[in-house]
């Protein structure tokens, strides 16, 4: 039976010189605390304490890291757990046969390291996954969770996260977060993050009734334009009462641009009698989203923008499972000509503050860093998404470091639903960065001690600073 090990170096550099300067970098950041401020566990976890129930419902089903590789090689959604609530205990075996069996698609893979993480440092578990070793390892992880160390609140302590942060409807009620916020027991920090997307775009089915939704809960009338911005703001102020500190916004392009209010009160009628084009519906969005860098500056919740991302590109598996299952495909995006009537609005208010992702890889050196080399509010987002992974990571810090240098970027941001690959993934990034400085301390452009200043400020300092936490 082949022995499942983490070495020690692992995504550390070749070079042995390099890497012993690597080590001693890591080392001094490794056990520093966890800031997540971007991600979609739910608070519900943390506030009920919930006791996982089994090893795919927590490993499998909300990773669609995990279960698009496996759809790619046959396996069906449903068969992984996505899209249902009825899996019985023979169904959740099955799932974790079906991983375990195909093993090798993730070789080279981050999610690999994601993974064998999870299962050395959390479970224990000392055995390759494969076919023949799938129930052994599903009964040692299945045991363990029956126990109150890995209860969530248990595992949150454990992992030493100082602050997760959630995403959330602007009208969800919070009750939750205020149920922890509230709980004498509870002494970590976990806090929203505003999600406005399906209400900023007027072309898209369901707008209408998402509207309606917020209408009612902000206890405005938003038949009009001025409506729907002060509901906005009403909401806004909801989420920042219960600790929020940024808003999140992923729309087809970053463009944000102001209509005149005729024009624009003219188009959300339109919209709100369902009359309006998909060109139209663009352009009003462009305004929506000015609107809300134009609240951003007055109450001072951080901007985020991750653009251009074709959601749910198979119809089919949208239709059958929802969103957020793995069929999301990344789009170029262009940034300097879209984000310039914002910035000329806002990018020296000193009350804004925004911070740019992409998938684009292209746009790191030629516009994201100069953007944030220049404006005090603009800080560039870590890789995320399907460039959360060693080789990207290495590649941003080389197309942003030299224009904008480290301060300027946002620190880790692990985006995940999976809560137990929260460590694991802020451990990656922690190597790859400890490998990064250390190639400078070999080349004499840092010494060893700003080496390991810069390592702890992208860990602690950064994404403070970046999310104003």
């Amino acid at each position: 039976m082949v022995q499942l090990r983490l070495h020690p170096d692992r995504l550390l550099p070749t070079e042995p010189g390099v890497r012993d300067v690597a080590r001693e970098i890591y080392t001094a950041v490794k056990d520093l605390p966890i800031v997540s401020p971007h991600g979609h566990v739910p608070a519900r976890w943390l506030a009920d304490d919930v006791a996982f129930e089994d090893p795919t419902s927590l490993l499998i089903t909300p990773d669609h890291y995990v279960t698009r590789l496996l759809h790619a090689q046959g396996v069906r959604l449903d068969d992984l757990g996505v899209g249902r609530d009825d899996m019985d205990a023979d169904a959740s075996r099955a799932a974790f046969r079906a991983l375990c069996a195909h093993w090798d698609v993730y070789r080279g893979t981050v999610v690999r390291t994601w993974l064998e993480a999870e299962l050395v440092e959390v479970f224990g578990v000392d055995v390759v996954p494969s076919a023949h070793t799938a129930d052994a390892i599903y009964d040692r992880i299945a045991a363990q969770l029956a126990e109150p160390a890995f209860r969530a609140r248990a595992l949150y302590e454990r992992f030493d996260i100082e602050v997760l942060a959630t995403t959330d409807d602007p009208c969800d009620d919070l009750a939750d977060h205020r149920r922890l916020a509230e709980d004498p027991a509870w002494t970590g920090r976990v806090i929203p993050t505003f999600r406005p997307d399906r209400y900023l775009e007027p072309a898209a089915e369901g707008w209408n009734a998402a509207v309606d939704t917020l209408g009612r809960t902000a206890g405005t009338d938003v038949d009009t334009y001025g409506g729907w911005v002060e509901a906005m703001e009403l909401r806004r102020a909801h989420f920042r009462a219960h600790g929020a500190t940024s808003t999140d916004h992923s729309h087809r392009d970053v463009r944000a641009e102001p209509l005149e209010r005729s024009v624009a009160e003219e188009l959300y009628l339109r919209a709100r009698k369902g009359d309006i084009s998909a060109e139209e519906g663009d352009v009003l969005r462009r305004d929506l989203l000015f609107q809300m860098a134009r609240m951003a500056a007055d109450d001072g919740l951080v901007m985020t923008l991750h653009p251009a991302v074709l959601r749910n590109h198979h119809g089919p598996t949208h239709r059958s499972y929802g969103a957020d299952v793995g069929a999301d495909i990344p789009l170029q995006v262009e940034f300097t000509q879209a984000l310039r009537p914002m910035l000329e609005a806002f990018g020296t208010h000193p009350g804004f503050q925004l911070v740019l992702f992409t998938l684009d890889e292209t746009v790191y050196s030629r516009e994201l860093a100069p953007l944030a080399g220049f404006y005090p509010s603009v800080y560039v987002g870590a890789p995320w998404w399907f460039i959360d992974a060693p080789d990207a990571m290495q590649r941003y810090r080389a197309a942003v470091t030299e224009t904008a240098g480290f301060t300027r970027t946002s620190g880790f941001i692990d985006d995940t639903r999976a809560f137990l690959s929260i460590p694991a993934r802020h451990d990656v990034s922690r190597r790859v960065d400890a490998g990064f400085l250390a190639r400078l301390v070999a080349e004499h452009r840092l010494t060893a001690d700003e080496a390991v200043e810069t390592a702890h400020d992208l860990v602690l300092t950064n994404p403070k600073r970046a999310f104003r936490l």
